[in-house]
């Protein structure tokens, strides 16, 4: 399953890899969603919401991990509202995200 039609339309997709370790392995898919929409609010990132009438950060996560599973090859893909660079934007949400989350690897072309 492929995203990238979908988001063709919408602003700059930016897809990451991220681990999810730790204590925060307790932390369940729809926390996550929430998580990262916070992180990016609070690193300054713009980024696009949904269309509905609750408005939701454009995020995906490609799979959802059962509760308590480690894992250290996730992806994620995240619609920008304005350009921004690969490396600001993993410096600027890595500052964001607690421990046990990291992005690994981030790129503007899905892997």
């Amino acid at each position: 399953m492929t995203l990238t039609p979908f988001f063709s339309t919408m602003g700059q997709a930016v897809y990451i890899t991220f681990t999810k370790s730790g204590l925060s392995k307790y932390i369940s898919h729809l926390d996550l969603l929430r998580l990262f929409g916070r992180a990016l609010r609070r690193a300054g990132i713009p980024f696009e919401v949904s269309k509905g009438f609750t408005k939701r950060p454009m995020i995906v996560i490609k799979r959802a991990l059962k509760l308590g599973i480690e894992s250290v090859n996730e992806e994620a893909t995240f619609i920008l509202s304005k350009p921004l660079s690969l490396e600001e934007f993993k410096q600027r949400m890595q500052k964001q995200l607690p421990e046990g989350i990291m992005i690994k690897h981030s790129s503007f072309q899905p892997e």
